[in-house]
């Protein structure tokens, strides 16, 4: 197994836990901030450049969260 399948794997048991305990999609917002929080900090750890990296990144997925509602779908 790659540490891709890896991550996807352990991403889909957070999403079990987080739906089973929270069962109202409207009170994920807290999670899905407090994990980009700690992404942050992780990138900040890495370099300054790995901040502005993260920033980028924010920017694309409210691109891809923008097409998500326009579309109805991801990617």
């Amino acid at each position: 197994m790659s540490k891709e399948d890896d991550i996807r794997e352990i991403l889909e048991q957070a999403a079990q836990i987080i739906a089973q305990t929270q069962d109202n999609p409207r009170t994920w917002l807290s999670w899905i901030v407090y994990f980009l929080a700690r992404l942050e900090d992780q990138a900040a750890k890495i370099s300054y450049s790995g901040r502005q990296s993260f920033v980028e990144m924010l920017s694309a997925l409210r691109d891809e969260i923008r097409n998500r509602l326009n579309t109805g779908g991801w990617l």
